[in-house]
């Protein structure tokens, strides 16, 4: 029987971080013996940037290191709607109750103390890889929470009775895409999403993903249109690259369907509702999410990406 879990071991990656170069070559060569995919970083400052750039699927974090502690790092990641899902196990030479406590209250996973055993440490990784797949607050894909943080920031924001906006987002021409280069390609459209809604937030604003290519984006009133224009914008400044160079220059792609009809379809879009509780009461997420797809009907009226709000009072 294999030591991993019944996940693919190749497609697991888990990012190392210490400044101790052998520690770090004993980590990597007992992970991947057993098939984990593996990167390393030598402080904090450094593993942040990693995880920003592309989040692992689980972070081995040493505490003691210079630049930032994993402690820092920590604090740092649990903080982040996208990152906070990421599991983090702690290794630290430190071995006071209080020491361990204070990790795990910043929101780590486990800790473990060195000198390890590497039987444990394998264990703790497959226990912290199990319990993050049980965690379905996150999307696999994009590594956004998904449906249950989704409705728990909504009616987070219906109950404190400030004014807020939730913008519905999803891809026009998606299908088509799918067809002419295949899922893997429309994964990569859907990573590159999630990355431009997050760029458009404000400090405070929520970012999840539905699924497929459904995404919602919690904000205040004052950054609500700015952040569709962003989000319109930068999505149309990209769409073009997601193309072969053909079908670039010809600005359409062409898909023939199941019954052998040839149709042209233009680049993918983004096709933005907005809701907001500035002229009505929101008062429940079914009717937040009713009144954000009608708005995408409209927003979806126009060829290219845009938005539309809801300006009613009834």
């Amino acid at each position: 029987m294999s030591v991993m879990d019944p996940s693919t071991p190749a497609t697991v990656r888990v990012l190392i971080t210490d400044d101790d170069a052998n520690i770090r070559a004993l980590l990597q060569d007992v992970l991947e013996t057993v098939g984990y995919m593996v990167d390393t970083a030598c402080d904090g400052q450094e593993a942040l940037e990693k995880i920003t750039r592309q989040p692992p699927d689980l972070v081995l974090l040493d505490v003691e290191m210079p630049v930032m502690t994993g402690w820092e790092v920590v604090t740092k990641l649990k903080a982040d709607a996208l990152l906070q899902h990421v599991p983090v196990l702690m290794l630290t030479s430190l071995s006071r109750a209080e020491d361990k406590i204070q990790g795990l209250d910043l929101g780590a996973d486990d800790y473990l103390t060195k000198p390890f055993n590497a039987g444990e440490l394998l264990a703790r990784v497959r226990s912290s890889l199990k319990r993050k797949r049980g965690d379905l607050e996150a999307n696999p894909l994009s590594r956004l929470p998904g449906n249950i943080a989704i409705e728990r920031e909504i009616n987070a924001r219906i109950a404190s009775g400030a004014k807020f906006a939730v913008l519905y987002a999803d891809l026009n021409n998606f299908k088509a895409f799918n067809d002419r280069y295949g899922f893997k390609r429309g994964d990569e459209v859907i990573q590159k999403t999630a990355q431009i809604l997050l760029a458009a937030r404000a400090i405070g604003d929520f970012v999840g993903h539905v699924g497929g290519d459904d995404f919602i984006l919690v904000t205040t009133l004052e950054h609500a249109e700015p952040a569709c224009g962003k989000v319109v914008a930068d999505f149309e400044a990209m769409a073009p690259s997601l193309y072969d160079p053909e079908d670039k220059a010809r600005g359409f792609i062409e898909v023939t369907d199941r019954k052998g009809v040839l149709s042209t379809f233009p680049f993918v879009g983004v096709a933005i509702g907005a809701v907001t509780n500035e002229r009505r009461p929101l008062t429940a997420i079914g009717q937040i999410s009713a009144l954000g797809a009608e708005m995408k009907k409209v927003a979806k009226r126009t060829v290219r990406s845009s938005y539309a709000f809801d300006k009613r009072t009834y």
